[in-house]
């Protein structure tokens, strides 16, 4: 699989789980239409939904249907999605632009946004505990089980809370790559593991997928940190050079800029060769690793 057939792939997969999304998110004519207004403002807001597709390509690995991934992916993406728009906010990062459109909070306001987002959270463990989800009920309550880890205190939102504590901290390079392995990378990391949940394949496979998961999710957080100070606000759809100015430990500001990407690199590489067991089927999930370096968002 080549970089133009990648694009189309991830396309595909985004058009899946606008589908998906179209069924679960009717905006009624009542009060709460607002919140899901909202919901649909920041979910259909662009985005290559990179984690929706790593869950995807690696449930067909293993001959899961469709019906069930393309449900799992649609959690992921609002998880994600949820966590954009918490993150966006004043007592956060404070960002007023989110993929080169207002951030939700802008767009509508404060409260809707918070609100928004706690909806999109809980929206996704609805999902993820649906029968329709997996018909086997231990495989739900694996992915909700592994999902709440990824999502939760030791895991993205735990991350957070060290990312803002970080401008006060010393981090070194080991203490900033558990920062960012658990900010990005434990989603990144359950967007793949919970292919290998849906196909119930053996502990020996599951490991090698969490290592491929695991370097290319430390790979996309340095990309992050490059385009912050290299890209501009039109090629990003955010505000540039806000951790420099919030005083924030980066991969780029420890390492140097060309250490910085040479690292990006060699975790790609190295995510790639995790893949030689499953031969050419994996070609999609190798594209993806190459494509989290040279995404312009």
């Amino acid at each position: 699989m080549d970089t133009l057939n990648l694009e189309t792939a991830l396309k595909n997969a985004s058009g899946l789980i606008d589908q998906r999304l179209g069924e679960v998110l009717v905006v009624p004519d009542a009060p709460e239409g607002r919140v899901i207004e909202a919901m649909k403002y920041t979910l259909m807001g662009g985005g290559k939904r990179l984690r929706a597709f790593l869950c995807i390509q690696t449930a067909k690995l293993f001959n899961v249907q469709e019906a069930n991934y393309a449900r799992v992916a649609t959690a992921i993406e609002c998880a994600h999605s949820y966590s954009l728009v918490h993150d966006d906010l004043p007592a956060m990062d404070d960002d007023d632009m989110r993929r080169g459109r207002p951030s939700l909070h802008k767009a509508f306001d404060e409260a809707t946004a918070i609100l928004a987002g706690d909806a999109l959270l809980t929206l996704a463990f609805e999902i993820m505990a649906d029968e329709k989800t997996h018909p086997r009920k231990a495989v739900r309550l694996d992915l909700i089980s592994g999902f709440s880890k990824a999502l939760g205190a030791r895991g993205m939102v735990g991350g957070q809370m060290f990312d803002l504590m970080s401008p006060e901290l010393e981090l070194d390079a080991g203490a900033l790559t558990r920062l960012q392995k658990m900010k990005t990378g434990a989603l990144i990391e359950f967007s793949v593991d919970a292919g290998c949940i849906m196909g119930q394949v053996p502990d020996a496979t599951r490991s090698v997928l969490t290592a491929y998961a695991h370097d290319i999710g430390l790979a996309f957080q340095i990309a992050d940190d490059l385009l912050d100070v290299e890209a501009c606000q039109d090629d990003i759809g955010k505000t540039p050079g806000k951790d420099e100015a919030s005083g924030k430990v980066t991969f780029v500001s420890l390492l140097g800029l060309n250490r910085a990407k040479d690292q990006a690199r060699m975790l790609v590489e190295q995510a790639v060769g995790h893949l030689e067991i499953f031969g050419s089927e994996a070609d999609a999930l190798r594209e993806a690793a190459h494509y989290v370096i040279i995404r312009g968002h």
